[in-house]
């Protein structure tokens, strides 16, 4: 096994903190890191937003040549590739949106060894010219990622991925890592071996996430107004995915959410490629856009900032609501998992699941999932212990972040259907999966109980007390609580676990969620999640976004490549009040500094007056417009007040949504003017300051647009 040297954790550490403005690695990066430094393979498995990409990004720039990226989405790569430049990192992509002549330009930049990072889909990666041309090129690593896609028996399942073992054959000496959050154990293997990794080191970092709240109910027919309730009172103005079962559903459902003042844009395979490539590109870019969708959206989708994800039908499987929800809090702040589901749910996945081309193995094992899905919502106890058990992780203690720990669900003592329950899983010789268990419980005869001599055993006919349904009920959250387990990998019986042996000596009760359940108290409603502890802090948060917004948009990129919400956050926290101080906030590295240091200190020094003091109560807003209203011009008031222009036109457009001045008094422009910009945003309804800004020719700062479009709000 290859072993991490100091030295290589060092100069990681260095590039870290350097490159992407972070001062530590989180465990276990820094480690992952040092092995593929020394020239070791990996498998890594990390929740989202555990920072997978710092664990190949860093030790491609530290080895010499260029690290090579297997990304199964040309948005996901599209995106990754824009932050990294962000960053000054020499990073591009090979994939089908370019033409020939970009194509050429970063193939000649990779012979050249003027690459740090190369991102490619797989089906171009496996293209014999490419792996000719890879062959000719200086190579750090070659980074798998989205390896679960490589199972056949997982939900994401490519195809191409399983050849991706020709880069073992072919480049036997290039450290290879393949990185995921979604994999129990059994996928793990299936990794390994079909990637030739199986002496590779593996990393597993735990699949919890602490900042996610899990919220599960029955739904009914009033599923959208509990939707909608839920957003307005918790996430109002936030971003935000809502996942349907049905296209039908995303399209009602984002029509109806319209419809009451949201921004909610829909997404499936249905819609055509310009309107799905358009609704995702809002989704990036703005800060307060809920996309409703089936499963078509997600996998790739690198926003941070997602603060809730909504499931308004059971998904079909815990694997599929793990990867769903790891969308929402990437960045680590409070964040919620939050759904409905139905019987209606169960029945439509289960005919899709009968109504499939695949073999009966492969049935039974989706059968087995969608009733560990089922059995985690029908929990009592705590879901993220049974959904970190689900992945081979624990958790000692309840969570207190899940529905089931903040307001335990009605009950009853089911200790001596476990028991029978049990038992009977014994008396069967553990290999017999819940429908035949439930007959033999209720006492059903046929040929096959016949045939095994089950009628003739202790348990037969046993469990006339309850439905063939409860029973199956029962056997559900035995499952989920992991005192039975499903042999996936034989023929899918179920097992007695350790966990069970107290329970058939009768020294422990069992306590199951009721079928027909009692109507829950309303939930508490989520404190603030952002906790400003000063008056000005909630100012200062909508300054800092506000700047951020107008960067974005002068450039084309997404909001949160600027900085993230968790860097906005530390810098109203912290207050820095010279470049020194701001380059020791998480998430401004040395490329950044340089680029948006300034910008960013001039939206902090605007609300702390000139000695940075804190909460001086003066209004920075105000005090431009008086200084604007006395006769000063944009350019007079920011050299008045030692400000950028960008700045004081932020403040103006701020007093315009006020409606404390006429947008086209602040721009100083005539009407005829202000009407042409005001066409120009009608007429390009991406509403970007960049497109704007394009399509006037570049006749207008982008300060006035920030104006103009500030009017139109209010308007």
């Amino acid at each position: 096994m290859t072993q991490a040297n100091p030295a290589g954790s060092e100069a990681g550490l260095a590039l870290l903190h350097s490159v992407f403005g972070y001062a530590e690695f989180r465990p276990p990066q820094g480690d992952i890191v040092a092995h593929l430094i020394a020239g070791g393979d990996a498998l890594v498995i990390m929740p989202t937003g555990g920072g997978k990409s710092l664990c190949y990004q860093i030790p491609a720039l530290v080895r010499d040549g260029v690290g090579v990226v297997v990304s199964p989405l040309i948005a996901l790569m599209q995106d990754q590739v824009a932050a990294l430049r962000q960053n000054g990192v020499r990073a591009a992509y090979l994939n089908s949106t370019q033409s020939v002549g970009e194509a050429r330009e970063v193939e000649n930049a990779l012979l050249a060894g003027d690459l740090d990072l190369l991102y490619v889909a797989p089906e171009r990666l496996l293209l014999p010219r490419m792996l000719d041309l890879l062959e000719r090129a200086p190579l750090a690593l070659f980074a798998i990622d989205e390896a679960h896609c490589v199972s056949q028996w997982g939900h994401d399942f490519r195809p191409e991925y399983i050849r991706l073992s020709v880069l073992h054959e072919r480049f036997a000496q290039i450290p290879r890592v393949a990185l995921t959050a979604t994999a129990d154990a059994p996928t793990r293997r299936e990794i390994a071996e079909r990637l030739a990794l199986t002496e590779a080191r593996q990393f597993i970092a735990g699949f919890d996430r602490p900042n996610i709240r899990y919220r599960v109910a029955e739904g009914g027919g009033n599923a959208r107004e509990r939707l909608l309730r839920f957003i307005r009172d918790e996430h109002d103005g936030e971003a935000g995915i809502v996942y349907c079962l049905s296209r039908r559903r995303v399209d009602d459902t984002a029509a109806w959410l319209s419809a009451r003042g949201l921004t909610a844009l829909p997404y499936h395979a249905g819609l055509p490629a310009a309107e799905r490539a358009a609704n995702q590109e809002r989704f990036l870019r703005e800060d307060a856009v809920v996309v409703v969708a089936t499963i078509a959206f997600g996998m790739g989708i690198d926003k941070p900032d997602v603060r809730f994800v909504a499931h308004l039908n059971l998904p079909k499987s815990l694997e599929a609501y793990y990867q769903e929800t790891g969308r929402a809090g990437r960045d680590g702040l409070p964040s919620d998992a939050w759904m409905l589901y139905g019987l209606q749910d169960v029945i439509t996945l289960r005919q899709m699941q009968e109504g499939s081309e695949a073999d009966e193995t492969h049935k039974r094992v989706e059968r087995h999932k969608l009733d560990a899905m089922l059995g985690f919502c029908e929990l009592t106890s705590c879901r993220r212990q049974a959904l970190l058990r689900y992945f081979g992780d624990s958790l000692e203690q309840p969570c207190g972040n899940c529905d089931n720990c903040l307001q335990p669900p009605v009950t009853w003592d089911a200790t001596e259907a476990a028991r029978k329950a049990l038992s009977c899983v014994y008396r069967t010789q553990q290999r017999f999966g819940v429908n035949y268990l439930v007959d033999v419980l209720l006492g059903k005869t046929d040929d096959r109980i016949r045939r095994f001599g089950h009628d003739r055993i202790s348990t037969f006919g046993i469990g006339g007390e309850l439905s063939a349904e409860d029973w199956r009920g029962v056997y559900r959250q035995l499952i989920a609580r992991g005192l039975l387990t499903v042999d996936l990998e034989g023929h899918g019986g179920l097992r007695l676990t350790e966990a069970s042996r107290p329970v058939l000596r009768g020294e422990q009760a069992v306590q199951l969620r009721r079928r027909e359940r009692t109507a829950r108290k309303p939930g508490v409603r989520r404190k603030e999640a952002r906790r400003f502890t000063r008056p000005a802090d909630r100012a200062l948060w909508d300054a800092l976004r506000a700047r951020r917004t107008l960067l974005a948009e002068s450039q084309g990129v997404p909001a949160y490549m600027i900085f993230s919400d968790a860097t906005l956050m530390a810098m109203v926290e912290e207050r820095p009040s010279t470049l020194a101080a701001m380059a020791r906030i998480s998430g401004v590295g040395e490329r950044k500094l340089e680029a948006y240091g300034e910008d960013f200190l001039d939206a902090v020094q605007a609300h702390e007056g000139e000695t940075g003091a804190a909460d001086i109560g003066a209004d920075t807003v105000e005090e431009t417009l008086l200084l604007f209203r006395a006769g000063m011009d944009a350019e007079g008031v920011a050299r008045h007040r030692g400000l950028r222009v960008d700045t004081v036109y932020g403040h103006l457009a701020t007093a315009i949504e006020r409606d404390e001045l006429a947008a086209g008094e602040a721009v100083g422009l005539g009407g005829a003017e202000v009407e042409r910009i005001k066409r120009a945003f009608v007429e390009n309804d991406d509403g970007r300051l960049k497109t704007i800004f394009e399509a006037l020719g570049g006749q207008y700062p982008y300060g006035v647009l920030h104006c103009v479009r500030a009017g139109l709000r209010r308007a």
